[in-house]
């Protein structure tokens, strides 16, 4: 079970990697290797063409629930984590919506240029 100030820590260094940007891609693996130290199993799941795909992951398999990734009120991935508290639902939930412009690879922008 995680601590009040490992969720904390871990919601800040998220919102630092979030907020500095870059490849959606190497922003979502720094976010899964921050969530990874605190579950034994952290994963992104990308809608794409109706269906999961998965995404950047560490760990093995555990029990695990999903929270959805939503942009514009459009779910385009999920955050798996194994493992986790009903305490800790607020923060993965906050978590998922910090990564959510980091996490339209399935969209078709039609030939636009993206930035989140």
């Amino acid at each position: 079970m995680t601590t009040e100030h490992q969720r904390s820590g871990a919601l800040d260094a998220v919102d630092r990697i979030v907020n500095r940007g870059g490849d959606a891609d190497d922003v979502l693996r720094q976010v899964v290797d921050v969530l990874s130290r605190l579950y034994p199993y952290v994963s992104i799941w990308f809608v794409e063409e109706e269906q999961l795909v998965q995404g950047p992951l560490a760990g093995r398999a555990t029990d695990a629930e999903r929270y959805p990734i939503a942009f514009q009120g459009a779910k385009v991935a999920e955050l798996e984590v194994g493992d986790a508290a009903e305490d800790d639902r607020a923060f993965l939930e906050r978590v998922a919506t910090l990564v959510s412009a980091h996490a339209m690879v399935g969209w078709d922008t039609g030939g636009e240029r993206w930035e989140p």
